[in-house]
């Protein structure tokens, strides 16, 4: 019959026996025939007697005339022989394919003779869909590393065996990775990152693991170590491999990462105290000097408590509105004459005390409180504009600094545009942002800058000098300011170098219609070469009057009234104000 073997006899009292009809008997075939399960009988020397359909597509043994053995199935001749029924999952390789069976096997005895029927199900389909979801949840889908989950459980396992070799566990964070995603995108980001694992991963010993925890972070399991010096040296050859540059579709990129490690025992007993150390020592490498590598210390948690303090002051500050505005002048260096203003945040601490931004706003920015603490210091505008006007004049306008971050993104900028529309007089506003916001130059050009153009509100390029800067990309920012930053114009009477910079940018600014304010000016050699050797009209900085408080005006001589005038020596304006002479902090 097709299909089916059935050189033994069929057991006493089955269909099929004397007095059962042919037509019984072919019934009994047909059934055995037509079973989706794959049924095979055989001998105790393996020999296939009887084969349905299913399972000879199974063993791929042929629809007729069957081989003397099936494919080896170990288990079958143990059953066999031992006497006890099995079931048990086999696995068959024919040319590089896989096939897995769920198989019962049961001894039986018929006709005086020790034979193995089996019954089999195809669960292929079902076990690739298996080790998909068993990859899916302990393995990354990009990089094919180990996930968080392995790594954690491999290091827990190091431990269990306690006092054995040491071992050292790196936390790795590739420095700038959102600006490389949004200049070159994230097809180009996502290569970038599986060329990074595999340099990180180079030379690694088969008792290394190196796991991908999230978008750019890596957690690196060195064991066994003999101690730092040996960590340290192996690190350091990672790093050079990792500078050189990556060559991902047509495009150069240069890619730097950040590394915190810490050693076992010495800085931690357990997963989560040497993967919190080695995250400490990270951050402090990403606060100190991007692209190199750190051992964790005890000075490293005393940082951390400390920031911790800070983040929960922040948090409690801003939600009792405990921020004010500072307002320096923008000053016509010609006509002395006082041309916008700049809002500058400040806060105020627990004793009262004004603390410049360069204490909180990195933290406000990465605690993702940024967007809130900007439309506090748009209120604090709002609610201060008649004052703002009797002592600036009408006509000044409204500077407000925007991070990169916030500026890329179209969730905030959309509403607090809406925001500038309502105060009543949008146009008097300046969005100031850094280069870097111009990195993501579609999502900018394209959809934020005619946002803020359809309402009247200028765009200004801060701190530039610092940053992304270059002519080329000058040439590509649409912007109204430009605001060269201090660093060029600190002492550049006596600075050649920066004199040509300064004279490009400023060419260059000129010919594209943006106009040029030079930020710090301090002395009056720097005034006065600025009024002497170039076209600049605009400045700002405390050679013309340090940021102030509104409340502190109240009541005084305005100060576009004073603009006007010749203006008083520093001493003179020191004195009258209050202030003494400090560091400008600006955000």
């Amino acid at each position: 019959m097709h299909g089916l073997r059935h050189d033994v006899p069929l057991p006493e009292g089955a269909p099929g026996n004397e007095g059962e009809s042919p037509s019984e008997l072919s019934i009994l075939r047909d059934v055995l025939r037509l079973l989706p399960h794959g049924v095979t009988v055989q001998d105790e020397h393996g020999r296939v007697l009887l084969a349905n359909e299913a399972a000879a597509a199974q063993l791929e043994i042929g629809a007729d005339g069957l081989p003397a053995h099936a494919p080896r199935r170990e288990t079958a001749s143990h059953a066999l022989h031992s006497g006890r029924a099995v079931v048990v999952e086999e696995s068959l390789e024919r040319e590089g394919r896989r096939k897995v069976l769920l198989t019962s096997h049961r001894p039986v005895r018929i006709a005086e003779r020790n034979l193995l029927l089996s019954s089999s199900a195809d669960i292929t389909e079902q076990k690739t869909f298996e080790d998909q979801l068993f990859r899916s949840a302990y393995y990354d889908e990009l990089t094919d590393l180990p996930n968080r989950r392995v790594i954690e459980h491999r290091v827990n396992k190091l431990l269990q065996t306690g006092g054995g070799p040491g071992f050292a566990l790196a936390f790795l964070d590739v420095d700038n990775f959102k600006h490389i995603n949004d200049y070159y995108g994230h097809a180009i980001g996502d290569a970038l990152l599986v060329e990074m694992a595999r340099r990180i991963g180079m030379n690694l010993r088969t008792s290394d693991m190196l796991s991908r925890i999230s978008g750019d972070e890596f957690v690196l399991l060195l064991y066994p170590v003999q101690g730092q010096e040996e960590v340290a040296e192996f690190i350091r050859f990672m790093l050079e491999r990792i500078k050189a540059p990556f060559f991902i579709d047509g495009s150069e990129i240069f890619a730097s990462t950040s590394i915190g490690v810490s050693l076992y025992p010495e800085h931690g007993t357990n997963y989560d105290a040497l993967r919190h150390n080695a995250d400490l020592a990270m951050y402090r490498v990403k606060n100190t000097g991007k692209g190199t590598a750190a051992f964790f210390d005890a000075s490293m948690e005393r940082e951390a408590d400390a920031r911790m303090k800070i983040e929960q002051s922040l948090r409690m500050a801003i939600l009792e509105k405990r921020f004010c505005c500072a307002f320096q002048p923008k000053v016509d260096i010609r006509t002395r004459e006082i041309q916008g203003i700049e809002a500058l945040v400040r806060l105020r601490d627990d004793a009262g005390v004004i603390q410049a931004p360069g204490s909180f706003i990195n933290l406000a920015t990465e605690l993702g409180l940024i967007d809130e603490l900007t439309h506090l210091v748009l209120a604090e505008i709002v609610k201060s504009i008649d004052l703002i006007n009797d002592t600036f004049g009408h006509d000044a306008t409204i500077s407000m600094n925007v991070a990169a971050k916030q500026a890329g993104n179209a969730d905030f900028m959309r509403p607090f545009a809406r925001s500038l529309e309502q105060t009543g007089f949008p146009k008097r506003f300046m969005v100031e942002v850094t280069e870097d916001a111009f990195v993501t130059k579609t999502l900018f050009h394209d959809e934020i800058l005619p946002l803020l153009r359809k309402i009247g509100v200028g765009i200004s390029i801060d701190d530039f000098g610092t940053g992304y800067s270059s002519l080329s990309a000058l040439a590509d920012i649409t912007a109204d300011e430009i605001k060269i930053d201090r660093s060029f114009i600190t002492d550049i009477h006596e600075r050649p170098r920066s004199q040509g910079i300064l004279r490009a940018i400023e060419s260059l600014s000129e010919a594209l219609g943006m106009t040029v304010i030079a930020e710090g000016i301090e002395s009056h050699e720097e005034l006065a070469y600025l009024q002497a050797a170039t076209r600049i009209r605009f400045a700002q900085g405390f050679y013309f009057a340090k940021p102030v408080f509104l409340e502190d005006l109240r009541g005084s001589t305005p100060l576009a009234s004073e603009s006007r005038a010749r203006p008083a020596s520093r001493q003179t304006q020191e004195t009258r104000t209050g202030y003494s002479r400090a560091p400008r902090y600006r955000r």
